[in-house]
C-alpha cells in the first residue's frame, strides 16, 4: 500500500466529522501538494512524499503513546480514534504548498562545489506553524478546543513560543503534550536527518 493510500485509509476509517470529506477532497485536489510535499527543507522527510509519510508516523507514534498503561491510568490522557487521527494526520497541514524545489551548493569529497537539489520555503500564507494548521483545518471542519491546542502547540518547547505558554497549554490540554512527544519521536527516531 502506498503512503497516500495508507493516509486515505486511516483518514476515512477514523475521521467522520462534518466537513472531513471536503478537507480530504481538497488534499487530493490539484490545489494541494500534500501527498508530494516534503516534511522539511533538509532534515526529516526532505523528499517527495515526506509530509504524508511523517503524518502517518506521528499517527502511529501517538496511538502507541496513548495506549501506554501509565499514560491512561496515571496521567489520564484519553482521546478518541477520531481525535487521534485528526491531530496526528493534520498537525502539519501548514506545510502544504509551503515548499518549492530549489538547489544549494555543497562541497563534494574532493572539496569541489556541487549544486544539489533541495527544497526552499515559499510561504504564501505566513500565519505561523501550528496556528496555521488550525486555521487551515477550520476552513473545512470544526476542531474541539483540545484538538486545536494540540495542533497549535505540537512543536512544544522547540517552537518559537514563550515557554510559559507551552507549559500552560500542556497542563491544560495534555493531548498537546502527547502530540508533541509523538511528533518528536517520529522526527528524531523514525525519520532522522536525510
Amino acid at each position: 500500500m502506498s503512503v497516500k493510500d495508507e493516509f486515505i485509509e486511516i483518514y476515512q476509517r477514523c475521521i467522520k466529522r462534518e466537513g472531513a470529506d471536503r478537507l480530504l477532497q481538497h488534499l487530493l485536489s490539484p490545489a494541494s501538494d500534500f501527498f508530494t510535499a516534503p516534511a522539511s527543507t533538509r532534515f526529516h522527510g526532505a523528499y517527495e512524499g515526506g509530509l504524508a509519510e511523517h503524518s502517518i508516523n506521528v499517527y502511529e507514534c501517538l496511538r502507541d503513546y496513548l495506549a501506554r498503561e501509565r499514560v491512561q491510568e496515571l496521567y489520564g490522557i484519553e482521546a478518541s480514534e477520531e481525535t487521534i487521527a485528526i491531530v496526528a494526520l493534520l498537525h502539519d497541514l501548514c506545510k502544504m504548498n509551503f515548499y518549492k524545489p530549489g538547489f544549494r551548493n555543497v562541497k563534494d569529497d574532493n572539496g569541489v562545489w556541487q549544486k544539489v537539489p533541495t527544497y526552499e520555503i515559499d510561504d504564501k500564507l505566513p500565519y505561523g506553524h501550528g496556528e496555521k494548521s488550525v486555521y487551515m483545518i477550520s476552513g473545512f471542519m470544526r476542531l474541539t478546543r483540545e484538538e486545536a491546542f494540540a495542533i497549535r502547540y505540537h512543536m512544544g518547547f522547540s517552537g518559537n513560543e514563550p515557554a510559559g505558554n507551552v507549559g500552560s497549554a500542556f497542563e491544560m490540554f495534555p493531548l498537546a503534550f502527547a502530540l508533541s512527544t509523538a511528533d518528536m519521536e517520529a522526527t528524531y527516531f523514525l525519520e532522522g536527518k536525510n
